[in-house]
């Protein structure tokens, strides 16, 4: 029987049930398409004479089954586009109770979309030619695409691959090779892997191609030393070191904290030419984005560093998080990325401390999810899904409120208990619950099953500090239905009464908290508490003076000013006290508060974007004074042995302050651009070759557009190409705005890379005007070229209409996208309309209060 949330949900009968897929493909690269046979072994759990499964994309010759040594052929196939299955009638019914295996031969495509088995292309290194490798993306419900399959989390079965390909090719899967030979195929070879364990479809992967490899090995120490190896094509050995050697000495690091052995016999991460997400997690087999998972130690930037540190170890921890253990349905998907997400970092903290990553996450993980949080158009942690182009819509990031605990690995006998199996968001509480002997499930499901965060509003007495918590909204027009929920609120107080943290908690609706010196006291301490803390402007000023005076932590410094920028923004407290806030925190010290002062004085200016010129050139003023000292003190220039932190707070200031027209940075760009361009490639660094592109383009014309262009295409490292493509929309040359636009859409550019230079463009008043216009005109061809499966259509929907700020916008988005389907990326759409209305909502509000300010600093005259 189907349950309720079954029924609604679009899933396959309970009929049968797969146990194991037998499965061989023969790619060809000429044709772009590949011969299949998959022998799945089901159990038959009821009487039936039918058998549904996923597919799409693909095309069935012949089915069979067998059972009890009776074979029959089904007599009709029935398909269903709506979800993407297919129906096999047979004129004998199967008897329940007994195994059966069902055959079917088929063709598939090694499409373009980079979903299901797909094709990539590049270019070879040594020998100039055009080449193809095939490769696979199932997740969340492409495996359907690749061959008809169960494709649900919970019908977690065993795999036997077999692939065959010519000789000179690598084949890979999930699992080890058992054997290779010649193929009954002339010049061809067909090489079987071993079984995996019980896994899901969307883990499934498979790769042929023309890819070379660098090896390490884990230590052993918990077991026979288990190979890693990181896949490419010729050419990109060197730069493939940096995350073997993370990879490997992860694997160890998570197998001895889990308490359980990393559970297949190798660990291939693989460098994909094409491919629409980050990483893919496949079991055993991990494919990325070349810049994601490739480093080049001279040419690179330390943000890119930290990037491929930080991915690779999320879709390590995905091995256990995700794969062993695997959410039930796409609904609790939360529970593979937000424990990944959250491993990342700890692990990254682990190996390269200097990075202080935790200080990162309170402007990072923590204030991008309360961004999304924070719309009206946001949804639970826990998120129904219902139909298969829902779930790459969903935005997942976990949130913890004591991120840096490493008490919380006392829940991870969770993952001995599920090895192999899935689990629903209940079983993890279940599981919190029986190791702290506290009741988690009530206070964790206030968070995971509601939408939204709340807003502390603190109210101060003689002795004591009265709070209430209500609905936070970006929009600020919080109605009764929106304020329902009383959530548990940790509030984790410091202040002059004692030396040692109040770690205090409410979930009432109004608390009143006694406080005998209210000299010093601040709320959230290291900001890791999922709220925002309003406190009166006086006491703001208060805390401003103390974070000066060093008695705030770097975490509690940006939070502080990640507070005061979002309820500003929403209209708890005037614009001025946020601007009177950072503006004392000229002397700042820390790259991380720095990083969310400059966020917040973006968002300003990306709400008054399309006011006045006036005002427009005043917060450009506001913004030089605020970071030009700072950037010139600390300069320009990177040592080799330029620590971590401080070659991005260089690259910060530098890049921030020359957009912002700072007359001596901009000359310097000018002076490193065009040393670059005729030949001295050491004279931009790599920490600011982004910025130097930016500075030059938006202060330049034809000349400089065309030579970033020649860097695009003839790049000297691997994530140069993107920053030069990402840059090339900084333009303010209509023209050339124009000429970008269509670059993006031209053979030039990949699929996979279609958002970056709209995402240059999106910067500038301009350029939102002009990408909104040439997405209307090519909306077609967009969507042909993105299916609404993917996450990137959806991301380029919000890059060209998120930029806007007023009503009028909102009115001309709604009336285009009304006579268009918006399958695939419709709550991305509510979410740019959910923004846009927010910022015209804050000019409207505070339109005078930020004009009286910068009258009041000299930024504009009177």
């Amino acid at each position: 029987m189907l349950s309720a949330k079954q029924k609604e949900r679009q899933v396959l009968p309970t009929n049968v049930r797969p146990r194991n897929y037998k499965l061989t493909l023969n790619p060809d690269f000429k044709a772009f398409d590949y011969d299949g046979t998959v022998v799945v072994t089901l159990d038959v759990n009821e009487t039936t004479n039918t058998i549904k499964c996923n597919s799409t994309e693909i095309q069935i010759h012949k089915v069979k089954i067998e059972q009890n040594g009776h074979t029959q052929t089904s007599s009709s196939i029935t398909f269903l586009d709506d979800d993407q299955s297919a129906t096999f009638t047979f004129d004998e019914a199967l008897k329940p109770g007994c195994e059966a295996k069902l055959t079917i031969k088929f063709t598939g495509q090694l499409n373009d979309k980079m979903a299901g088995f797909y094709r990539s292309s590049y270019i070879d290194n040594v020998t100039g030619e055009k080449k193809y490798l095939a490769t696979t993306q199932m997740e969340p419900t492409d495996c359907r695409r690749a061959l008809p399959c169960f494709d649900e989390p919970a019908l977690k079965a065993t795999f036997d691959v077999s692939l065959i390909c010519d000789k000179n090719l690598v084949a890979l899967s999930n699992m080890d090779v058992i054997e290779e030979k010649d193929s009954e195929i002339e010049g061809k070879k067909i090489t079987t892997f071993r079984t995996t364990p019980l896994m899901s479809t969307y883990l499934l992967a498979f790769i042929v191609g023309d890819l070379k490899y660098v090896e390490t090995f884990t230590s052993g120490e918990h077991g026979k030393p288990i190979p890693v190896r990181v896949y490419a094509t010729a050419g990109y050995e060197k730069q493939s070191r940096f995350a073997l050697d993370l990879a490997a000495k992860t694997l160890d690091f998570f197998s001895e904290i889990f308490g359980i052995v990393y559970p297949l016999p190798k660990l291939d991460n693989v460098a994909i030419p094409d491919f629409s997400a980050g990483a893919m997690e496949n079991w055993g087999l991990v494919t990325y984005r070349v810049v994601d998972l490739l480093y080049d130690e001279d040419k690179a930037s330390a943000a890119t560093k930290q990037r491929v540190a930080e991915v690779v170890q999320h879709e390590l921890a995905h091995q256990w998080f995700g794969n062993l253990v695997t959410m039930e349905f796409w609904d609790g998907l939360w529970l593979n990325e937000g424990f990944a997400t959250w491993m990342s970092w700890f692990s990254c903290n682990k190996f390269f401390p200097e990075w202080r990553v935790w200080e990162s996450y309170v402007t990072d993980n923590l204030q991008q999810a309360l961004r999304l949080d924070a719309l009206r158009s946001s949804h639970p942690i826990q998120a129904e899904v219902f139909r298969a182009d829902e779930i790459n819509q969903a935005e997942f990031l976990m949130r913890s409120p004591t991120p840096k605990d490493h008490a919380l690995f006392e829940w991870f006998p969770y993952l001995k208990k599920h090895a192999y199996g899935n689990t629903k968001t209940s079983d993890l509480w279940d599981a919190l619950s029986l190791e702290s002997g506290k009741d988690i499930s009530r206070v964790m499901s206030i968070w995971t099953m509601n939408v939204g965060f709340p807003v502390i509003t603190v109210t101060e007495d003689s002795n004591s500090i009265k709070l209430r918590q209500t609905r936070f909204l970006s929009t600020g027009d919080v109605k009764e239905e929106d304020d329902t929920v009383l959530y548990w609120v940790p509030l984790a107080m410091i202040n002059n009464d004692t030396s040692s943290h109040h770690i205090e908690s409410f979930s009432e609706k109004e608390v009143t908290i006694p406080i005998l010196d209210l000299e010093f006291y601040k709320l959230n301490l290291a900001h890791s508490g999922i709220y925002r803390t309003n406190y009166p402007p006086e006491r703001l000023q208060k805390l401003g003076q103390a974070g000066k005076r060093g008695l705030l932590n770097a975490e509690d410094r940006a939070g502080l000013v990640a507070d005061a920028g979002a309820l500003s923004a929403s209209g708890h407290s005037n614009t001025s006290y946020f601007l009177n806030l950072v503006s004392q925190w000229t002397e700042e010290s820390e790259f991380v508060v720095w990083g969310e002062m400059l966020a917040r004085i973006g968002a300003i200016k990306d709400a008054w974007g399309f006011q006045s010129p006036e005002i427009v050139r005043a917060l450009e003023k506001l913004t030089i004074a605020l970071t030009g000292p700072k950037a010139k003190s600390l300069g320009w220039e990177f040592s080799k042995d330029e620590d971590h932190i401080s070659a991005q707070f260089k690259a910060l200031l530098f890049g921030v302050s020359g957009m912002a027209g700072d007359p001596e940075i901009v000359k310097a760009a000018q002076d490193m651009f065009e040393k670059f361009v005729s030949g001295q490639q050491s004279a931009i660094h790599p920490n600011i070759r982004g910025s130097v592109y930016s500075i030059v383009l938006k202060n330049g014309g034809e000349k400089e557009w065309n030579e970033v262009l020649n860097i695009y295409k003839n790049p000297s490292s691997i994530d140069e190409k993107n920053i030069a493509l990402r840059s090339l929309g900084q333009t303010r040359k209509l023209e050339l705005i124009k000429k970008t636009l269509d670059l993006a859409l031209s053979e030039d550019v990949r699929e996979q890379d279609i958002y970056l230079p709209f995402q240059g463009v999106r910067s500038h008043a301009k350029g939102i005007k002009q990408l909104w216009e040439f997405v209307q005109i090519k909306w077609d061809t967009i969507a042909g070229r993105l299916p609404p499966g993917l996450s990137m259509l959806s991301t380029v929907v919000q890059l060209c209409t998120i930029g806007f700020c007023s009503d009028d916008a909102i009115k001309d988005i709604k009336a285009f996208f009304s006579t268009k389907s918006t399958k695939g990326f419709n709550q991305g759409l509510q979410q740019s309309l959910d923004s846009i209305q927010a910022k015209a909502s804050w000019v409207k509000r505070d339109g005078e209060d930020v004009r009286a300010w910068l009258q009041m600093k000299g930024h504009l005259a009177n």
